[in-house]
Parts: structure tokens; sequence; C-alpha cells
């Protein structure tokens, strides 16, 4: 500022010697100065009308070769697409040439294939079979692929179409893809759509090693492969977009020497037939020649836009140069008038830097470097600081001792952005970013200190990180924080410290609290439990709410479990008596505490939360209200683990696709087949779930269905095999559409969804299975369990069609009476009465039981693990309708590809 004011007056004596300057008469410009300005001009504009011709030439040049690129690119597109339709039928024949080709074979090679995804344009895929007769050989078309647009090629004689003929004969002798003349193709008879099309054909030879000559290849010929193509529709998904969009591309078959049109991306467009910009060029395959013409849009190129061409900028240049030459030969009576304005702009500038620099937000200070004293204060430090600024020091405004007597250090460099606390208007403390430097002002060494307030940003940080760290309802620390706090305690015992313990607290029925009272009452029942547990703590313990009803409890120094134990007894002591008062309602909770030790310093947390969670889960399954500490000798803690880590595979097999599906066929044991379907009907499955492990060994629901019921996991495999069957329903069994029913067990958890039945629905429409075809299966203690629900459920699906089966019936709670409420068509007697069926009377008296209750009800009835040929006669003197069983069927995968 010193340093402004000093300039101001050195600039006074130069500007009363500009406003003399500027009083006197200027010498009038001379002729010279605008000859030479307007020489200057002519020789600017001419080099720049030169220079942008040959920058049109070069444009002109460039468009040419750009276009040339994108027409090669669009010729080598559809080389490359005429290429791949080749290997598609060369695929095929390989599979010809290597076993012989059934109707069933041929589709599901089409089927895998897909081929329509990557050639829009095809049609079908036939084999023409070679009949020999009197006048000559003739192919009969017999297998077609897809059948659906395709009905009216069973059957077609090639020798019908000269031009398909002589694809086949062409393909026949060479051993190569033949390419056919466009014509009319049969399946596009009628349609409002261009019918003009190709055949690609190659030949089908009779096993042995592929024939060397043309007589040979003729003698073995067994039939031709062949697929059509809507030409237009090949073509134009070749090219590549820019392509279509940008050029006008003609093709023709030019192989005879006429021309015939095969596409014209448009055709009302008129090419433009100059020699820089078309491509012409012949495509050669499958023995025909293609004319391939591309032409630009009919409208002028683009050229230069009026932003790139150089003749803009060198008429401006050529100006600014006349310019600069009419500036030079007048300077001098400019000079005096431009020193007297530089002037007066000086002290402007000065006057605004005043005003802005007081106006700043900032605290801006300016003090002596020597002894401190603050020469300048604006107004912003003035308000903040006090009016009495200007009569302090420096270095007492900071609260910090050490950096007072940094400031004054001539060896101190200074600071940026220094985050500390000064003495604001009547000694109030508040925090400020600051930054001090050394600066020269009028030849003394001063201190520059410019200051922010940042009270109200460190506040919001501080609020924010204990938003962070800390739980909102409860105002102890979250989850994350106390995850922080146990990984700095693990350390601790790995570098020597006491250990500590892991507390995992669940409270019992919380949820009837919250049912029952409402929300609010639960949020404030926590409240009050987080200070009651608080209060129970040591010096040094640490309380988090990990998440709903859940509590953890670091606790340290405890030296063995014995200790641990005490801390966690308390705590269930102390909640066990409180008694919460709401509403005139007063209600008592316990909780379950799991514990482990920290003394291991190689365990992880994932491990220490798992077998705290597990422990936990032990107190509540052996009453609630109790301490339970996690041991590796625990049977049950093994076995829970266990099916923890079968819940963790489930999710991850349905992920991955590991789950499978597998059937097993039902039988019929009377003569007519069945009671409800006449004889020889299609077979009748029940679906059976596997799992395949990393491994690749198959592993039996018995093993892992436990774990999926325990941890809910039951409704999530259940849509899975929904889906899948229903998806995949025609290829479940090798039989195909002939399946007749295939059932499809439902768990208990699956039922209690009140949307499962429009679920089911609305997938069998989706994927147009008839409800006739579909059976659930459902197990007696699930039944039982909501008997109504159930009914409803079962009436819901069978009005539609859906037949339901009670499976394992005799195994639970049996009661013939409820089979009067539950509308099944199917009972299935548990296996355990059919094993000693021949050799303990009581189980065959309840078979015959069973079987006559179930008749008189109008159900078919049907006996589970059929084990032996003796066991299948003693069902059918009874007048059991089916049985299912290893005696009569193994399970088997389901047709469809899988996992």
């Amino acid at each position: 500022m010193g340093f402004l004011l000093g300039a101001s007056k050195d600039f006074d004596g130069f500007s009363a010697a500009a406003q003399d300057g500027a009083g006197t008469q200027a010498p009038p410009w001379s002729a010279a100065a605008w000859i030479w300005s307007l020489l200057a001009l002519t020789l600017g504009v001419a080099l720049s009308l030169l220079l942008a011709s040959q920058q049109q030439r070069r444009q002109a040049a460039d468009e040419a070769a750009a276009f040339q690129d994108v027409a090669s690119r669009g010729h080598a597109a559809l080389g490359r697409q005429l290429e791949a339709c080749g290997w598609l039928v060369r695929s095929v024949q390989t599979l010809f040439l290597a076993s012989e080709v059934t109707p069933a074979d041929f589709d599901h090679v089409y089927t895998n294939l897909n081929p329509r995804d990557h050639f829009p344009g095809l049609l079908a895929l036939v084999y023409a079979h070679r009949e020999s007769r009197t006048d000559g050989d003739h192919f009969v078309s017999t297998l077609i692929a897809p059948h659906r647009g395709n009905e009216r090629l069973f059957g077609l004689d090639i020798v019908r179409q000269p031009a398909n003929l002589a694809a086949v004969f062409r393909s026949r002798d060479s051993d190569q893809p033949a390419l056919s003349a466009p014509f009319a193709l049969v399946q596009m008879a009628g349609r409002d759509v261009a019918a003009d099309g190709v055949i690609l054909r190659l030949p089908i030879f009779t096993q042995g090693p592929r024939p060397a000559t043309v007589t040979e290849r003729r003698e073995r010929l067994r039939g031709s492969l062949g697929v059509s193509f809507q030409i237009h529709r090949v073509i134009e998904t070749a090219l590549p977009a820019d392509v279509r969009q940008s050029l006008h591309v003609q093709v023709s078959d030019v192989t005879d020497g006429a021309v015939l049109p095969l596409f014209d991306s448009d055709p009302e467009q008129h090419p433009r037939n100059t020699s820089a910009n078309q491509f012409d060029r012949k495509l050669q395959y499958g023995g025909r020649v293609w004319r391939v013409m591309i032409h630009p849009v009919a409208h002028p190129p683009a050229g230069l836009r009026w932003g790139d061409s150089i003749m803009w900028p060198g008429l401006l240049a050529s100006l600014l140069m006349a310019l600069l030459v009419w500036s030079v030969a007048t300077t001098r009576s400019r000079a005096l008038d431009l020193g007297w304005r530089m002037s007066r702009q000086y002290r402007e500038s000065e006057e605004r830097f005043r005003a802005l620099n007081d106006r700043l937000p900032a605290l801006v200070l300016l003090a002596d470097a020597n002894d401190g004293r603050i020469t300048y204060a604006n107004q912003a430090a003035r308000q903040r600081l006090g009016e009495a600024v200007c009569q302090q020091e420096l270095p007492v405004l900071f609260a910090d001792v050490e950096f007072r007597a940094q400031l004054l250090d001539p060896d101190h460099p200074g600071c940026s952005n220094t985050e500390v606390i000064l003495y604001g208007l009547d000694g109030e403390r508040f925090w400020a970013s600051v930054s001090v430097s050394r600066v020269m002002l009028d030849a003394h060494d001063q201190l520059l200190m410019v200051a922010s307030d940042i009270s109200e940003q460190r506040q919001l940080t501080e609020m924010l990180s204990y938003q962070a760290s800390h739980d909102a309802l409860t105002e102890l620390y979250n989850r994350r924080e106390f995850e922080r706090r146990v990984e700095r305690a693990l350390l601790g015992v790995a570098g020597g410290a006491p250990p500590g313990a892991l507390l995992y607290i669940d409270l019992d029925q919380f949820k009837l609290i919250n049912d029952t009272s409402g929300h609010m009452a639960g949020d404030q029942l926590l409240i009050q439990l987080s200070m009651v547990m608080h209060e129970q703590l040591r010096a040094g313990d640490v309380l988090a709410r990990l998440g709903g009803d859940e509590f953890g409890v670091l606790a340290g120094s405890v030296q063995d479990e014995a200790g641990a134990r005490l801390v966690a007894e308390r705590l269930r002591e102390r909640i066990d008596g409180y008694v919460f008062a709401w509403e005139q309602q007063t209600h008592t909770i316990s909780a379950s505490i799991g514990g482990v030790m920290l003394g291991n310093p190689t365990a992880t947390l994932k491990d220490l939360f798992a077998q705290a969670d597990t422990a936990c889960y032990m107190a509540k399954e052996s009453g609630r209200n109790r301490v339970h500490f996690y041991s590796e000798q625990d049977d049950e803690t093994t076995r829970r683990r266990g099916e923890m880590e079968w819940a963790n595979r489930l999710r991850w097999a349905i992920e991955e696709q590991r789950l499978q599906l597998h059937y097993q066929e039902v039988w019929p044991l009377t003569g007519e087949g069945s009671r409800g379907g006449p004889p020889g009907a299609g077979p009748r499955i029940e679906l059976l779930l596997r799992f395949r492990d990393e491994e690749g060994r198959l592993v039996v629901p018995g093993a892992f269905l436990p774990a999926a019921e325990r941890y809910g996991l039951m409704p999530m495999i259940d849509h899975w095999v929904l889906e899948t069957a229903l998806a995949n329903f025609d290829q479940l069994h090798p039989q195909g559409a002939a399946l007749q029913m295939a059932a499809i067990n439902l768990s208990g958890a699956s039922l209690e969804e009140a949307g499962l039945a429009e679920r089911i629905l609305e997938s069998l429409e989706r994927h147009g299975v008839a409800p006739q075809r579909v059976c659930f299966e459902i197990t007696e203690t699930v039944a039982v369990r909501n008997l109504s629900q159930v009914a409803r459920f079962i009436e819901r699906l069978r009005a539609v069609g859906c037949q339901f089966a009670l499976d394992d019936f005799g195994a639970g709670m049996s009661s013939f009476g409820y089979l009067k409420n539950l509308p099944v068509d199917i009972i299935k007697i548990d296996g355990s009465f059919i094993r000693d069926l021949l050799t303990d009377p009581m189980s065959h008296a309840i078979v015959r039981a069973v079987t006559s209750i179930g008749h008189e009800r109008g159900a078919q009835v049907t006996a589970e693990w059929v084990t032996s040929d003796e066991i299948v006669q003693g069902l059918i003197e009874i007048g059991v309708d089916y049985g299912q069983g290893y005696a009569l069927h193994k399970p088997e995968p389901a047709a469809f590809p899988q996992g």
C-alpha cells in the first residue's frame, strides 16, 4: 500500500508533462502513412486468398480420402458378413458329416446357434435330401428350422427353383459354399415385404473320408444343406451405421452379365458420379459376383466452415498489419496523450484497490516486521478484532505462545492456511485460517496477514465427525466406530496388551413391544436401556449400538473368561430388572448375550463378530436371558457355524448358478395308467433340487435345506426353482412337450408370502405353461401349521387348473379330519410306511387306510420310497395309483442346459 502511495507521487511530474504535451497541436498525419497502410493491407489480403485456396484444395482431398475409407469399410463388412454366413452353414455341415442327424438334433443345433441374433435377415436353415428318380436327381426339403414361418418348405423339391438348384450343383462339385442368384423365396410369398432372397449351400456327403474329385463328390452326394436369407436385410445389417446413414449404397448381382439389383439404401437418391467421390468395386463369393457401388448423398460437400477457413484470420491479420503501419507513423502525437491517461488510470486504480481491500470479508492486517506493530487493518479486521487493533502488536492476537514467538523471527518463512485461535473483540476467542508472509513495502520489511473466520466450519466438521461415529437415536458409538475400536484392541493384544472380550447383546422379545406399543415406544426403550447399560460399564469399556435392538460391548482388561462373564452377567441382570413404562403400560425385557475373548492375536474382525453372533444365538437357543461364551469344542456352536456357512454358500450358489434341477419319474401302478388320465399319457415327474459345490460334486438337499430354512432363504430358493422350471418347462424331460405333469415343492416360508399365488399365475402366463401340467407339493406339517391360509392358496391356483399334492403324509401330525377341508388332488404316503410295507402289519394297514380314504376323497394316491419289485406288487394289490422310487426310476438331471 505504501508502495502504491509512493508510486503515485512519482508519477505526478510525468502527469503534468503529459497534460502539457496533450495541449500542443499534433502535426497532421502525412499521406505516406495512408499509402504504407494500404500497401500492407493489399499484400496481406492477397496472401490470405492464396493460402485459403490451398486450404480448400486440401480439404477436398481429405474429404475424398475419407469417403474412400468409409466405402472400403462398408465393402469389407459386406464381405465379412458373407464369410460369416458361410461359416454358419459349414458348422452345421460338420454335424451331418460326423453323425446321423435326427429332426430333434437339427432343431437343437439351430436353437444353440441362434443364428438370427447374428443374421437378422436369415429365414430358414434347410436340409434337402437327394432322391434319385427316373427323370434325374431330386432334392426334397426334409429338415427345416425354425418351423414357424417356414411351413411351406416341408417337402419342397429344389428342382422347381433353377437358381437354387444351380447353387446345389456348384457346391457339390466344389465342396465350397455356393451362393444362388436372387429369386423369390417360397416362404416370403404373400407378405408385404421384399420377396427376393438368396440361398447359401454346402453339400452333405455320405459317411467316410472327404471326397477328393468331382466324380466322387457327385457319387457320394447325400443331400444339400442351405440357409436362406432375405438379401436386403443381410446387406443392410452388414453395413456399418455410418455407411448407411451418410452414403448411398447400391449392390447388384452381375455374375452372368445381367444386372440383378440386390440392395439400394435410398432408391430415390440420384448418385453424383464424379471421379473423386464414387466407389465401384466387385465382391466375389460362393460363385457369384456382386457389384458394390457407393456414392455420397446428393448434396454438395461440406467444405470448410467459416470458422475453419484461414482466409478470415488472414484478412484480420492484414487489417491489423495496416493499422500497425498506420500506428507507427502516428506514434509521437499519441504518446503524450497516452502518458496523461495512464497517470489518471493509475490513480483511479489505487483508489479502487483501497475501496475493494476495505470491503473484503477476510481480515487483512499489515505490521512492522521488527516490532510487530500493526500499521493497517481493513474494515473486516477492525469489526472482528476491535477498532483499537492498530494500536496493538500483531503477536498478541494469537493464543498460541509458540506461534507468537515465531512471527517476529527473521528466519521464519511465515505460514499458509494455518488454523489457529485468535483473540477477537472483548477477548473473545475464535478459530481462524491464517496466512502470514514477509513483504517489502516502502523499503521496509512488513508482515502481511490474511485471516478467515472458520469457527462455524470447525463446528460443522466436529458435528459431522460425531454423526459419522455415533448412533443418532441413542448417541452411542455406531457399528463402524465400534469395529474400529475392536480392531485397535486386536492390535493391542497382538502387541502384548491384556486380553479383552467382545459381548454381543440382543434384546429378547423387543419386536413384541414395537408391535403392541408402537415404534416410538421401541425407540424410547432403546434410549433408556443404552443409559442403563452405560451405567454398568467400567472405565475404558466401550458400548455401541450395532443396529436394531443389537448392542456391542468391548470390555478391556478382563484377563480371562470368568472376568468377562462377570461384566456380561452384570449387564444381563440390570436389563432383566429394568421396568419400562409407556402410556399406563409396563414392560419387562431381557437380553441374550454372546461373548468371545480377544486373546487370540491372529483372529480377524470378521471371525470375532461371527463367533459373538453364534454365541448370542446359542444363548437364545438355550432359553434366552442368559450369557453364552463361544467355544470351539461346543458341538452346537459348530453346527450353528456350519449352517451359517451353508447360508452364505447358498446365496453364492444362486448368484453363480450352482443350483440344479433333477427329475424323478412317477409311474402309474394300475392298468388304466392313472385315475386322472388316459392310458399311455405323457410322463409325470417330481422336480428335485441339487447343489453342485466348488469341486463339481452334487450335494443332496438334506445337507443344505435345514440351513436355508433356519436363515430364511427358502423363499429365495423356491422362487429360483419356480422361475427356472416354468421357463424351461418343455425341456425338463427328454420327451419335451409330451410331459404330462411336473410336481414342484413349496416350503412353509414361501406359503406365508401374501403375493405368492399371483406371482405364480403371472409366471405361468409369461412362459406359456398350461396350469393343468403343474402340481405343487406341500408337506403335511406345513399344511397343518396354517390350515386356512394354505387352503385359500390352494383354491386360488386350483381355480385355474393347477393340482396340489400333500407330501410326506403320515410323517407329521396326521389327521384324516383336516383332509375334508384341504382341497388336494394327490396324497403322497410317507416313505417310512412304504419301506416297511411287507414286514410291518401296521405299516401295511396305514397304507391301505390312506389309499381308501384318499380314493373316497377323490384324490390320487402316490407311494414314495418304492425300492423293490415286491413292494410294487404289494402297492398294486392295495390299489395305490402311482409309485415313486429307485425301483422305478432314479433321478436324472433336467434336460435343459444347466451350469
